[in-house]
């Protein structure tokens, strides 16, 4: 069995580059479903944030396997040239990497929380479409207890950093007051929520768009206003901020809605969706300030966040030695109970010689051979566990090889 997975972040591809492969919910699971569908693929798990996308596939080691190609053809991408884009990693390498990325030692901005929330989400759907196997299964939740161990033993932020966090952070540092401004956050979703509450938090008055059909089910944080999505372009004029943080496909905000209303005062707009929600020919207007989600990057690094690099390398370190100790295993132990049937039985055809010459009643004969063949499977688990305890894995692999033969002659 191999590990595999391909992925682009915010590391190696611009926001735009990233959209053309983003998923939604709906359609993660679908696609899942189609990988799952591969000759050789036993299990999928489709990771889709706003910084990066991630397919994890668990497959024959002889298997030959584009998931680039796949992702192309779910897609209809047909150019190669977004290959560069990519990055490739198995096994070892690419278990390595889900455990530092749950711990948010590879978001945009270090440390952040919500990567391993979206790595529990994306395993939960795989789940709910039945494409994960237990290789993923098992490597998904260790890489979430790394991720809560790094959280706990080796925290690299204080709070809840996320993107809009790092906004008001940034604009803070230039200077910028949000208390007494007029914000509107366009989308309710958890990115939304967290946008609008950071917002009130720091002083702003929040209006948050709701959608009309949902407005009675939806709700807002508290201390925000509410209007319809329909009716932002008019509320628009009176912003100091807009935030827009939807799943939509189609832009939120377009430069053919700005015709018809005058920009009398500065004006930031956050473009935290991926794909973009706004237009970014806006950024070009009077008196308009675009930012979006590769907008906002983490500062160099104080000496007591290195340290907790180090203690995080040395969990993820622990944390992986436990996986592939389960998966060698998971791989050996049909073998170890062969040996031990083997053994048994090897056992029983000795003693029973020896009970053919020993005067007792049929019904003892038989209880005693039961409980030799009880005995003896203890002996032998705890002599080849106790060899697997003691020896590096390479040693240990070769006497279970070794003890195989034995009983092949």
């Amino acid at each position: 069995m191999t590990i595999s997975m391909i992925g682009i972040d915010h590391d190696r591809a611009p926001v735009d580059i990233r959209a053309l492969f983003a998923f939604t919910k709906k359609n993660a699971g679908e696609a899942m479903e189609k990988f799952k569908e591969t000759a050789g693929i036993h299990g999928c798990i489709i990771l889709s944030t706003c910084n990066r996308l991630e397919i994890w596939a668990s497959h024959e080691d002889d298997q030959e396997l584009s998931l680039y190609q796949c992702l192309c053809q779910l897609k209809n991408i047909q150019d190669d040239s977004y290959e560069s884009y990519f990055v490739s990693r198995t096994d070892r390498e690419a278990a390595e990497h889900l455990f530092y990325l749950a711990g948010g030692l590879k978001s945009q901005i270090l440390g952040e929380d919500q990567i391993l929330t979206q790595i529990k989400d994306a395993l939960n759907l795989a789940r709910e479409h039945f494409t994960t196997d237990s290789t993923l299964e098992v490597l998904f939740r260790m890489a979430v207890t790394a991720g809560k161990k790094i959280k706990t033993e080796a925290p690299l932020a204080h709070g809840n950093p996320s993107v809009i966090h790092q906004a008001v952070s940034h604009l803070k540092e230039q200077g910028y007051d949000m208390h007494g401004k007029i914000c509107m956050v366009i989308g309710n979703g958890e990115m939304g929520k967290v946008a609008a509450q950071t917002l009130r938090d720091a002083g702003a008055n929040v209006t948050v768009t709701v959608r009309q059909y949902r407005s009675g089910m939806v709700s807002i944080p508290i201390g925000c206003s509410r209007i319809h999505y329909g009716e932002r372009m008019n509320f628009l004029p009176n912003c100091d901020i807009v935030v827009s943080a939807t799943a939509s496909p189609n832009f939120t905000l377009r430069e053919e809605l700005f015709r018809d209303i005058t920009i009398r005062k500065p004006l930031l707009l956050l473009d935290l969706a991926v794909p973009r929600d706004i237009e970014p020919s806006l950024g070009r207007k009077e008196n308009i300030t675009l930012y979006d989600m590769d907008s906002f990057h983490t500062e160099k690094l104080s000496p007591e966040a290195n340290e907790s690099l180090v203690r995080a390398a040395a969990i993820v370190e622990e944390q992986m030695a436990e996986f592939f100790q389960w998966l060698d295993g998971r791989d050996v132990i049909p073998r170890i109970q062969e040996i031990k049937a083997e053994a048994v039985q090897d056992l029983n055809l000795r003693i029973e010689k020896i009970l053919k010459k020993t005067p007792m009643q049929e019904e003892d004969r038989v209880q005693l051979l039961e409980a030799v063949d009880t005995a003896a499977g203890k002996v032998v688990n705890k002599m080849i566990f106790g060899l697997r305890d003691s020896l590096n894995q390479e040693a240990f692999l070769e006497c279970v090889a070794g003890l195989e033969k034995v009983y092949e002659e």
